[in-house]
């Protein structure tokens, strides 16, 4: 049943087929002959056509987009611990750097405390080192020893080719210029002198009395026979001549006696020792002093190789860059620390609203690999945005500024207003085509809220009341047919009844384009017959139906679709 079925539809599309072939014949037959029929000097089929008139057109591009808040900020924590405040809530209109959540920050007050404690450590060893360099840049100036006291050289342990390090002994200095005389006053009266008074000494047996300065007052109590508590001053007087160590004298200090004499000293009876960063050591070239001779504080006493001084050098200032680094690092671990500290404060990043608040006090928050645990969203509702994609033919037209016509869907016949704020150069493509993002600000929002979906329209261009023809009717880039009766036939192309214009044009869009020379208002124009815009055929003037390419009675529209400018 189905084969004979499948073989009777094929028989009945057969002879269905052989009618609509002989129904066409007979149609095309028909034409032949009426044309055949029509007599020499018939009047031409009217053509369609239109007239050149004034008006304001504009260049626009459109396209569709979803409404966003101006700016989108979502909350995190860049550090974990407890809520212990967040004084907020959902729909509060928040300032930028209001306070929004607080951090418990009890875990990192031991970590602010250990790198405050590092830093101090770091300034002391940089001070340290920086004393140091200095100083042996003066003690070794000009690649010279120079001497660390004032006297007369006893003994000399050093000569030339000798290498020294630190701690190396250069020679015994003794200088009885100066004398210090020690001696007991009672603690009552020794706690009431101070550093610098001036003293009255008389020498035990000649009885001669000298001026002398206080140089240092013990803290400590000792005791004299009988009891006597005393404290023991040390009073500093120059050598008029003869004085030895064997001598003993008294002194009075302003109202206050010593408790019993006391016997002199040198002031200065030392060895003068190398003082050498680490394990330095430096070479001697020559000596420039001998034993006996008189030296005074910073004379040059030997000098050194000129590689033992660039090295000695080298290595106090390797000291002195390691030490400022290790500071830096101090600086740095404490700052970030401090910022750390401040991270437990969070505020809000930009003014809005607050659309969602995720976290509240009691919450723990937690930081899981990359993760962001989200506390809070806030939109900056005082404009709105939205992306308009553009095709890369268009994208070299629009500039910001360019104003933007906006609808939306959930408000039918209301247009709002807006403008080009970016025109972004991060392309997109899809399907064979290269689009770039276009940002356009609303100037006023009105009910429009995010996440609402817009139709945008950039106007490119416009001119008002300005010469215009519909774009079908420019033909081959700058050329138009005028209505012309004295032309009875066809030439070169243009229809019998029109000559051909040279035009010159300005601005176009879909329908229309301005004429800047070459037509006048009123002028009639030919339509290219095969256009199906019939959005601009419903507005053109002088439109006649039934002409070449729009068919006649009982025949099909044979003009095609290939030039439709329809949006």
């Amino acid at each position: 049943m189905e084969k004979r079925s499948r073989k009777k539809n094929k028989k009945k599309s057969r002879w269905l087929t052989g009618i609509f072939i002989c129904v066409v014949l007979l149609l095309a037959g028909a034409v032949a002959v009426r044309r055949r029929a029509k007599p020499a000097g018939a009047p031409a089929e009217e053509n369609r056509t239109a007239q050149v008139t004034r008006q304001s057109i504009t260049s626009e591009l459109s396209s569709s987009g979803t409404l966003a808040a101006k700016d989108t900020y979502t909350i995190t924590s860049l550090v974990e611990g407890e809520v212990i405040a967040a004084d907020f809530e959902e729909g509060d209109q928040v300032e930028k750097g209001q306070i929004l959540y607080q951090l418990d920050p009890s875990s990192i007050d031991s970590e602010l405390n250990t790198a405050s404690n590092s830093v101090s450590r770091a300034e002391s060893s940089y001070n340290s080192a920086a004393e140091d360099y200095a100083e042996v840049q003066s003690k070794w100036s000009g690649n010279t020893y120079k001497a660390t006291e004032t006297g007369y050289i006893k003994n000399l342990y050093v000569e030339a080719g000798d290498k020294i390090n630190n701690g190396s002994q250069i020679a015994d200095i003794y200088s009885d210029a100066l004398m210090k005389l020690r001696l007991p006053f009672l603690r009552e009266e020794a706690a009431l002198i101070p550093v610098g008074s001036q003293a009255v000494i008389t020498l035990s047996g000649t009885g001669e009395q000298l001026p002398g300065v206080v140089t240092i007052v013990s803290s400590m109590d000792e005791t004299l026979s009988g009891g006597r508590l005393v404290r023991y001053v040390t009073i500093t007087v120059a050598n008029p001549g003869g004085m030895t160590g064997d001598m003993t004298a008294t002194a009075v200090v302003g109202e206050f006696s010593c408790s019993e004499e006391g016997s002199f000293t040198v002031s200065v009876d030392k060895t003068m020792s190398a003082s050498i960063s680490g394990n330095s050591s430096v070479e001697i070239a020559g000596l420039l002093v001998n034993e006996g001779d008189y030296v005074t504080e910073g004379q040059p006493v030997f000098t050194i190789t000129e590689k033992s001084a660039k090295d000695l050098l080298e290595s106090y200032k390797n000291s002195l860059e390691q030490a400022e680094e290790g500071l830096e690092s101090a600086r740095n671990k404490l700052e970030s620390t401090q910022d750390n500290l401040e991270n437990y404060t969070i505020t809000a990043p930009i003014s809005g609203q607050v659309i969602q608040k995720a976290a509240k006090v009691g919450d723990n928050i937690s930081r899981s690999g990359n993760t962001d645990t989200a506390m809070a969203v806030i939109y900056d509702l005082s404009s709105l945005t939205f992306e308009m994609s553009i095709d890369e033919l268009d994208i070299q037209k629009v500039e910001v500024g360019q104003a933007v016509e906006v609808t939306a869907d959930a408000f039918e016949g209301e247009t709002f207003t807006g403008k080009v704020t970016n025109v972004s150069l991060q392309s997109s493509y899809s399907n064979g085509v290269t689009n770039y993002p276009v940002t356009v600000t609303l100037d006023e929002a009105g009910k429009l809220l995010p996440g609402m979906n817009v139709d945008g329209t950039i106007i490119i261009d416009k001119a008002e009341n300005v010469l215009t023809i519909p774009v079908d009717s420019l033909m081959r880039g700058s050329r138009v047919y005028v209505k012309d009766d004295t032309a009875l036939s066809a030439d070169k192309g243009v229809p019998a009844g029109f000559r051909a214009v040279e035009v010159t044009t300005g601005l176009t869009n879909d329908q229309y384009v301005e004429i800047l020379e070459g037509l006048s208002e009123g002028d009639e124009v030919y339509i290219n017959q095969s256009s199906q815009n019939t959005e601009i055929f419903g507005n053109m003037q002088g439109f006649q139906p039934g002409g070449p390419g729009m068919g006649g009675p009982g025949m099909g529209n044979s003009g095609g679709g290939g030039n439709d400018r329809r949006r």
